[in-house]
């Protein structure tokens, strides 16, 4: 057998919502006040992230995230966005809402928490996303690999836009094809590198074309615990993060598991914001806006940089190739390539067309001849000029 793992380490929190603790208690307390109180303060990387500010932008709004993980539970904090999913494990014949590990309620919480009234409870990056819950890993943090390549097919036939993969480890010929098919099916795959600093990185996040994420800690500084390579492309805070749980309670977790689902929360806002944009431009506005860490460029350790939500969000930026363009920003959904504005007749589609066409054309050759350089956390948003 082929197995994965869920990639952080989840405590549940007593009803103060703080611990120091390490072990995990065989029944968590019940929730009180004062914990849904207490979340959203020591949800240190809301601000680190600049997330009010990035949520004025985009909320997430009509984007699906699905999550294959050991099953959501429908938190008081999460229950408006929780969609009916699937079990995938053997045996499973739910609808992805149970979840009795913490794990998938805790990425999925992260992602799409709306929180409570007056700024109690948790809140998630994208709070007007949905979550496609799936049951992939049993509560002991494990599945096998083709459970996770049924939740990814799953997730592919029932329209989601981004897949979060907090889990690793081996692959199988059924989960290489899901991945490459969700990637060719225009859907952002975001992956846990892995929580074994001398380990390589796990699958299927070292599949090209998958969004690979490295963790950081409350100074920004690369996070011990997280697995470092070539594959890495962007990092997240991965430490003491603080999201929902099992049963209306809160929970804290290290490991690049929180920093992955950080990121798809992140890929949702631009798909939300940008809703043309191919999935291969979203994971570009993220690595392109990145706060750069370490030696100039990309490295190791942190990839491009750290995620910056407001850059990724308000950032003219330079298009992978002549397929797409990114609008700029504040611009409203684009029309297809083949579309017209009322009262076009063919010469005004076919002019504007070749207008287009010499921008992304300037804008490639531009993009070519000037090496690309990552952003340093004192830089503007990169900018061009259309």
């Amino acid at each position: 057998m082929t197995r994965v793992t869920a990639i952080a380490l989840i405590l549940q929190l007593p009803p103060t919502g703080l611990t120091s603790g390490i072990s995990l208690p065989s029944k968590p307390a019940a929730p009180t006040p004062a914990a849904a109180e207490r979340i959203r303060l020591d949800q240190w990387h809301l601000a680190f992230l600049k997330v009010t500010q990035a949520q004025e932008i985009s909320r997430g709004d009509g984007v699906v995230v699905a999550v294959p993980d050991t099953g959501v539970d429908p938190h008081p904090d999460l229950t408006n966005n929780l969609l009916l999913g699937i079990d995938t494990v053997a045996g499973g014949s739910g609808n992805g809402q149970n979840d009795s590990n913490s794990h998938g309620t805790s990425m999925a919480g992260l992602i799409a928490a709306h929180g409570k009234a007056k700024n109690a409870g948790a809140l998630g990056i994208a709070p007007g996303s949905k979550v496609l819950p799936i049951k992939s890993s049993t509560s002991d943090n494990f599945g096998e690999a083709d459970d996770l390549a049924a939740a990814i097919e799953f997730s592919i036939s029932s329209g989601a836009q981004v897949i979060n993969i907090s889990s690793g480890g081996a692959s199988t010929p059924r989960l290489v094809r899901a991945v490459e098919a969700a990637i060719a099916a225009n859907i952002v795959v975001v992956a846990a590198a892995g929580n074994s600093p001398h380990a390589p990185v796990s699958y299927p996040a070292s599949e090209e074309g998958v969004i690979t994420v490295g963790g950081v800690d409350r100074t920004g500084l690369h996070a011990a615990i997280s697995v470092t390579g070539p594959e890495i492309d962007v990092v997240a805070p991965a430490v003491d993060i603080y999201s929902t749980s099992y049963d209306g309670k809160y929970s804290k977790g290290s490991g690049t598991s929180s920093a992955t689902a950080i990121v798809a929360g992140a890929a949702a806002l631009i798909r939300s914001k940008y809703p043309y944009l191919p999935a291969r431009e979203v994971a570009h506005r993220l690595t392109a806006t990145a706060v750069d860490k370490g030696p100039p460029g990309r490295d190791d350790e942190y990839g491009y940089g750290v995620i910056d939500l407001v850059a990724a969000l308000t950032a003219d930026v330079p298009p992978l190739g002549f397929e797409s363009v990114s609008a700029p920003a504040g611009a409203g959904p684009s029309t297809t390539a083949a579309g017209r504005q009322p009262g076009d007749d063919g010469s005004g589609a076919t002019a504007r067309g070749l207008a287009t066409l010499g921008v992304i054309v300037a804008a490639g050759v531009a993009w070519a001849v000037v090496a690309r350089r990552r952003r340093r956390s004192d830089d503007p948003p990169p900018r061009i000029s259309r």
